[in-house]
């Protein structure tokens, strides 16, 4: 995969996490909070804050345990697309699982040569053992 793909994907990634954190912070505190004036829900955006720094570092490690942490999102938001009452909360919701499918399929796709290339190394480092 050439260099302009892979920074393509990994900007895509930052910006689908970074836009998921804001759209949550919106929507519990001022676009439709679960009770008027905000909502204690905004606490759901802490655990992502957690990788943000490693992911803008574009540490590997980072964006391989997060791509399967962002799943708890999508579950999430398929949840309170299909349980809330508010249109604009559905409608939050199913940006909410948009977002988060970006971050892991452009995430497991930034990692793929990574991978190979680990797999190659360990591969390697067998062989010469042998």
């Amino acid at each position: 995969m050439n260099e302009s793909k892979q920074d393509a994907l990994y900007w895509v990634a930052c910006t689908s996490l970074i836009g998921l954190i804001v759209l949550l912070i919106l929507w519990e505190t001022v676009l439709a909070p679960l009770r008027p004036g905000g909502s204690w829900m905004v606490i759901k955006v802490i655990p992502l804050l957690f990788p943000l720094p490693g992911i803008l570092k574009r540490q590997i490690y980072t964006l391989q345990w997060s791509s399967m942490f962002i799943l708890i999102y999508f579950t999430e938001g398929v949840v309170r697309a299909r349980s809330d009452i508010l249109p604009l909360s559905n409608m939050l919701a199913l940006i909410e699982i948009f977002l988060s499918v970006v971050f892991f399929m452009s995430s497991i796709t930034y990692l793929r040569p990574h991978k190979r290339a680990a797999k190659a190394r360990n591969n390697e480092t067998v062989n010469k053992t042998e």
